[in-house]
């Protein structure tokens, strides 16, 4: 089975098993009929995946890779914050008249910033530093920006990448390994999508700095289950699991700034039957 499904339900068997209950607490999120969502949360989850050994994905149900591809590259490579940009709608909910969510995400990915190399916004900062200077420990972005958090229309979720060089004995190519950061993570909707993105957004960087993909570490320091959500990972935990698919990522690209998401697929993906019309809360 893909060594990601048994992380997922580990991780869910742990938050089910071992989490604290917000049923009763005042809390901001609610369903689309007014109804409080609460949750059953674990503090402080950390998941570890090795990208070396396979690609990251669930097959309990399918993540569509191109789906969150897209908009991992629309905050990182297009660092737009309008959502006609995104064949999905997952955003529209955030979306103003103009289809804007504020200066949230890739808005902050395009502001450029002072450095002694010159202006440079924080993507293109990262890619120098990766071809530059590999073995620093300064390689990181951060998009929770308090000056500007109440002109977001969403407070950023996973907002932080760390960037880590290592040379591994014996081999020509450095290593790229990172760390996501996360503040909060519905994890029925959107654990193995946020995984799938940023272990893309790995490969497309290593294969830009011409180095070998590493570990990626995601840490999530509210990890939670929905209230209404509890049946339907329970399903998920008694399914069948299959084996991980094969990750390709065009051999003809070899520039951050050319990759699109046809540029990514899952070659044998087998996967679980989707659940209809999964809540969302708001």
């Amino acid at each position: 089975m893909s060594m990601a499904d048994i992380c997922f339900k580990e991780m869910c068997r742990d938050i089910l098993e071992n989490g604290t209950s917000t049923e009763g607490e005042k809390v901001r999120p609610h369903w689309e009929d007014g109804t409080p969502a609460y949750t059953i949360k674990k503090f402080g989850v950390v998941n570890r995946y090795d990208l070396r050994k396979e690609f990251p994905v669930i097959t309990l149900r399918r993540t569509a890779i191109k789906s969150a591809t897209e908009e991992m590259l629309w905050i990182w490579q297009q660092k737009s914050n309008d959502i006609h940009w995104l064949h999905s709608h997952i955003w529209d909910e955030w979306a103003d008249e103009n289809g804007s969510i504020g200066k949230a995400y890739g808005y902050q990915m395009g502001v450029k910033h002072k450095y002694k190399e010159g202006m440079m916004d924080q993507v293109d900062r990262v890619i120098y530093d990766l071809k530059n200077n590999p073995f620093s420990r300064r390689i990181l972005t951060n998009l929770y920006v308090h000056q500007d958090l109440s002109e977001m229309n969403l407070y950023p979720c996973a907002y932080s990448m760390t960037f880590n060089v290592t040379q591994r004995p014996g081999e020509d190519k450095l290593t790229l390994n990172a760390i996501l950061n996360q503040r909060s993570q519905d994890v029925l909707m959107a654990n193995n999508w946020n995984v799938v993105q940023y272990a893309v957004l790995v490969h497309m960087l290593a294969r830009t700095c011409d180095m070998e993909v590493g570990e990626l570490v995601h840490v999530i320091a509210d990890a939670h289950i929905y209230d209404r959500h509890v049946d339907m990972i329970k399903e998920l935990l008694s399914r069948e699991c299959y084996p991980a698919p094969e990750f390709w990522l065009n051999p003809d690209k070899k520039d951050f700034y050319d990759f699109t998401r046809d540029d990514v697929k899952l070659i044998g993906y087998k996967y679980g039957e989707e659940f209809e019309d999964i809540p969302v809360a708001i």
